[in-house]
């Protein structure tokens, strides 16, 4: 009997310690599912929050702007972003506060955007206003070279209108006899001197006063031959073969000038040409045989 209740006692007692090792084994295992749960949720969460910084550190790379200000606290961010992103990795950082943190990065970019948005608006709206500045500028000059040429034009013009014009230009040999009248000739032998007439037209815009004329002889190699009584050249220096000074007044008026050669002229084709100043008015052909 003793030995039957001592068997019952320790049968009991050992259910007692298999219940209670099965009771602590059932709540280990449930823990540890626990753990495993939440190890399983942080990892998860971990992965989330690192999406979420690279695609803000992504955000941040896309951002252009050619303010050196702004670029020196945008790589700033950046690199906030990627010390954030390697504490998370690490394990050494409480997802909550780089939540926050990433957070205020994302409205600090988002300024940056409204900014950079803003500076875009006002870049394109002072290239627009440059370019209409630029247009002004341009008519206006266009404007100013065309009045400028307008009024060089017209200055020229005046200048041309204050030309003398001869018309009427004959040119004639004459034969000095000695009894001292003239005589027309065509022949070279007897041509003592050349006689050049012509008219010079009305001009009420020249300046009414004394015009000095001068006359250019060309032979038929194009040498202009020079005179007895002048010194050679006009105001110029252009060679000259004679000069006279005429009363001008506005109104047509008659002349003549007389060419007095050196000596005896050769037989051939002479082109007289009229000057006034180096302004050729007028000329005229003569032909000696």
């Amino acid at each position: 009997m003793d030995s039957q209740r001592i068997l019952i006692a320790v049968s009991a007692v050992l259910a007692f310690i298999c219940l209670f090792l099965g009771l602590q084994l059932y709540q280990k295992s449930e823990t540890i599912e626990t753990i495993e749960g939440d190890n399983a949720t942080l990892t998860l969460e971990r992965d989330q929050v690192l999406f979420d910084l690279e695609k803000l550190r992504f955000s941040y790379d896309t951002l252009s702007t050619e303010n050196a200000l702004m670029l020196a606290e945008i790589a700033d961010q950046r690199g906030q972003i990627d010390r954030l992103m390697t504490r998370v990795k690490n394990g050494n950082w409480e997802l909550g506060k780089v939540k926050k943190e990433a957070e205020t990065l994302r409205s600090i970019m988002k300024g940056y955007v409204a900014t950079i948005d803003s500076l875009n608006q006002l870049n394109l709206a002072l290239i627009d206003e440059n370019d209409q500045m630029r247009a002004r500028v341009e008519a206006i000059q266009e404007r100013n070279a065309n009045l400028v040429e307008r009024q060089q034009n017209m200055e020229e013009m005046i200048v041309a209108g204050q030309t003398l014009q001869a018309a009427e230009a004959s040119a004639t040999g004459i034969r000095v006899l000695s009894n001292g009248r003239q005589r027309e000739t065509s022949r070279a032998s007897r041509t003592s001197m050349v006689k050049v007439c012509f008219t010079l037209l009305e001009n009420r815009i020249t300046e009414a006063g004394t015009k000095t004329l001068h006359l250019q002889v060309l032979n038929e190699a194009g040498e202009v031959l020079a005179g007895e009584q002048t010194t050679g050249v006009n105001a110029s220096g252009a060679p000259v073969s004679a000069t006279r000074e005429v009363d001008y007044n506005n109104e047509r008026v008659e002349a003549c000038i007389f060419y007095i050669p050196p000596g005896a002229l050769p037989k051939g084709a002479y082109v007289v040409t009229l000057l006034e100043g180096d302004e050729a008015i007028g000329s005229a052909q003569l032909v000696l045989n």
